[in-house]
């Protein structure tokens, strides 16, 4: 079964994460949305659309 979501975990200048959480208020969003947001705007905004992903049961018959 496919998860819905997967984590990621990442580093930031307390800065930046002060101006995300700043950001996020403003939003009404919670921090892993508003960086959810801003990737989506940003590859939009570039034209940068993501591969598509193989079900679960093509993975299990390639292993």
């Amino acid at each position: 079964m496919d998860r819905k979501t997967e984590t990621l975990n990442l580093r930031v200048t307390p800065e930046l994460k002060d101006l995300l959480r700043l950001a996020s208020t403003r939003e009404h969003r919670t921090l892993s949305n508003m960086v959810e947001y801003l990737v989506r705007e940003h590859c939009e905004r570039n034209q940068i659309a993501a591969p598509p992903r193989r079900s679960a049961s093509r993975r299990k018959s390639a292993d």
